[in-house]
């Protein structure tokens, strides 16, 4: 640089002004790179969108050289929920005709969720399933004794076999005491072709891949093959191996034919990098874990059967942020678990297919405080795009320490804690849950529902706007850290038959759209509805029923916010269940509504574009015959019971009926 000051004379200010632009020309270099970084990393931005994962991303979601961890958790479930800390369209329903019956607004969520991460690249290639039948190597298993027709490719000694090459071998006949052991320093694929095979081995892992670039189970068409071990192993300085089929590297299942897996040790099946079930029809019956992948768990079809003394899936990398995910991509999944039919540790992604789960005994059961028993549990994200979940759990049926987002599917749930939870946000876009029996229904710290069909039964609070750890086995101790509660209806259909609150927001409510019934408690100090933040209704339907409420806890409904007129009526006495009420217009007798209370009430809210200021007739009792769904009636005949009141919409918010009591 003083050569150049020198060649060119350069002044103090020019010397200036040249760093000037040098540091401005800097500043615009690292702008485009981390745009272009950003565009890279997150191709399918906006920042609520899950990225898409392609073989492109692979590059980015290596997280550097890992160091090997063993899988050695013969404790169970008894994990809790685990905080672990990881490194690194809407119903468009509107009014008419009035001032106040405004095009509903579309609220504005302010709670964004954090960035999106991508999940590591499974690793599945194109020539993992393709091989030549002339160069498969025979594996004779003969009781006590093994024989392999390429002596080059492999050692034996009695009845354990080790292979020393990568190639595709074909295992046949039994072992009573023996092992296959993979101890290969090539860089290509090793692939066992189970052909009819029985392997038990009463000290070690029948199959241990004990080191192998990747291996491939493939399991011959119309072939039943069998696995079994003991109950004590001889183990190394790791404590492995620790399941019947255990793998040091990555590893996949293949083929027609069965695999029936009994693990009296530990896991059943366990890789401690990737694995893949690509097809086949695997049965595990185990100890503890029934199928562990560490780095992630990916099902691309086939059909599994579970029945896990711990966990059933298990992925528990806790050391890269893009890996400890289960993926079900299409397949059959049966799961009966001690612990959590699934557990990620990071995301569980559930694309089609179908899953049944019993945990910890089903719903009925109560289970140890501090052990988890949840149906399907992932600590950062859980996404269903689509299929078919059954769950009967005794913990939280769908769980999240961080969000869950469902696009579609359908949803059968039966659990003695929560049926859908997510500490942070919860969203549904569509999908149809039917929720039998939950201790609460819902519950998030934020809840969208966009559109769907749920129709849901809780112990104590159908809809429950709250935050934090929900501590398995600790009914109704959950414990809250954010005061940015807020429920968002804007469309679908909701009905909800609870005990406790039928919505309960400790912080607002905001309405566009949709449709909700809810046929409320009985007890005082619980209401059909419950907010401590303003309830802004701007569109849709809303009819609760259920107690008086008390001073300390009255009934609640939409508030003068709102720009749909909304009505509450207190009855003067108790209507016992089953007793109709009847809305009508007094001038013309034009029916609003009927609809039949499974329960005792004393109150009623209603909200809809069809109320105007006018003058309205309230009947009970009586009988209708017209069709009824979720106790609300369609067409037929409205016979007349009693004229309970009488009440005119003259403002947004209107109350009919006496206070609550003080206690």
């Amino acid at each position: 640089m003083k050569n150049a000051l020198i060649v060119y004379g350069t002044s103090i200010e020019r010397m200036r002004m040249g760093k000037k632009k040098a540091i401005f020309f800097a500043l615009c270099v690292c702008l485009i790179s981390s745009v272009l970084a950003y565009e890279i990393l997150y191709p399918n931005s906006p920042i609520n969108q899950q990225p898409s994962q392609t073989e492109d991303d692979s590059t980015n979601n290596s997280g550097g050289t890992e160091t090997d961890s063993t899988i050695n958790d013969q404790s169970g479930s008894q994990d809790g929920d685990d905080n672990v800390p990881i490194t690194d369209s809407p119903d468009d329903s509107q009014s008419t005709g009035d001032v106040h019956q405004n095009q509903p607004e579309v609220p504005i969520n302010t709670d964004v969720p954090p960035p999106p991460h991508v999940n590591e690249v499974d690793h599945e290639a194109d020539g993992d399933y393709v091989w030549n039948s002339s160069d498969v190597i025979d594996v004779r298993l003969n009781g006590n004794s093994i024989t392999v027709s390429l002596a080059s490719a492999a050692t034996v000694d009695g009845s354990k076999v080790t292979i020393k090459s990568a190639g595709t071998y074909r295992l046949n006949g039994s072992l009573t005491d023996g092992q296959v052991i993979v101890n290969t320093e090539n860089k290509e694929t090793v692939r066992l072709i189970l052909n009819n095979v029985t392997i038990h081995c009463s000290t070690s892992a029948p199959i241990y891949v004990m080191k192998a670039k990747k291996t491939i189970i493939i399991l011959q068409e119309n072939t039943q093959n069998y696995v079994t071990d003991g109950n004590s192993y001889t183990v190394d300085s790791n404590g492995e191996p620790n399941g019947a089929i255990f793998s040091t590297s990555d590893l996949t299942i293949y083929g027609e034919g069965s695999l029936n897996v009994d693990a009296n040790y530990n896991d059943g099946i366990a890789s401690k990098d990737g694995l893949i079930i690509k097809s086949g029809f695997i049965t595990v019956v185990s100890i503890d874990d029934a199928i562990r992948g560490k780095d992630y768990i990916v099902i691309k079809n086939g059909h599994i059967n579970l029945n896990a003394g711990g966990d059933g899936l298990k992925s528990d990398n806790t050391e890269n942020v893009t890996r400890g995910y289960v993926s079900v991509e299409n397949a059959v999944i049966q799961i009966t678990a001690g612990g959590d039919a699934v557990d990620a540790r990071t995301d569980f992604i559930m694309n089609s297919g179908q899953i049944s789960v019993t945990s910890g005994g089903g719903s009925s059961n109560n289970i140890v405080a501090g052990n988890s028993a949840k149906g399907i549990k992932a600590i950062v994200s859980l996404i269903v795009e689509s299929g078919t979940i059954t769950a009967n759990s005794a913990d939280d049926a769908i769980h999240s320490n961080g969000t869950i987002t469902i696009n579609g599917g359908s949803f059968t749930l039966s659990t003695g804690d929560d049926a859908i939870h997510a500490d942070d946000s919860l969203t549904i876009n569509n999908g149809v849950f039917v929720i039998t029996k939950s201790y609460e229904g819902l519950e998030s710290a934020v809840i969208t529902i966009n559109n769907g069909n749920i129709h849901l039964a809780s112990d104590d609070d159908g809809i429950n706007l709250a935050g934090g750890n929900d501590a398995s086995g600790s009914i109704p101790g959950d414990t809250f850290y954010s005061s940015n509660y807020h429920l968002y209806i804007n469309g679908g259909y909701i009905y909800v038959n609870a005990n406790g609150d039928g919505i309960d927001s400790n912080g607002a409510i905001t309405m566009t759209g949709g449709q909700v019934i809810v046929d409320g408690p009985t007890i005082r100090m619980n209401t059909a509805i419950d907010h401590d933040k303003p309830f802004k209704m701007t569109g849709g339907f809303l009819l609760a029923v259920g107690s008086s409420g008390t001073q300390i806890a009255p009934p609640q409904g939409p508030d003068a916010s709102s720009t749909q007129y909304s009505v509450m009526v207190t009855f003067t006495s108790k209507k016992p269940a089953g007793t109709i009420i009847h809305l009508k217009t007094n001038s013309s007798g034009t029916e609003i509504f009927t609809f039949k209370p499974i329960k005792e009430y004393k109150t009623m809210v209603f909200c809809s574009p069809v109320l105007t200021t006018t003058t309205y007739d309230v009947y009970t009792g009586g009988s209708s015959t017209g069709s009824i769904t979720d106790g609300l009636y369609t067409g037929g005949t409205y016979t007349a019971g009693t004229k309970t009141t009488s009440f005119t919409i003259s403002s947004i918010v209107t109350k009919v009926g006496p206070p609550p009591p003080p206690f």
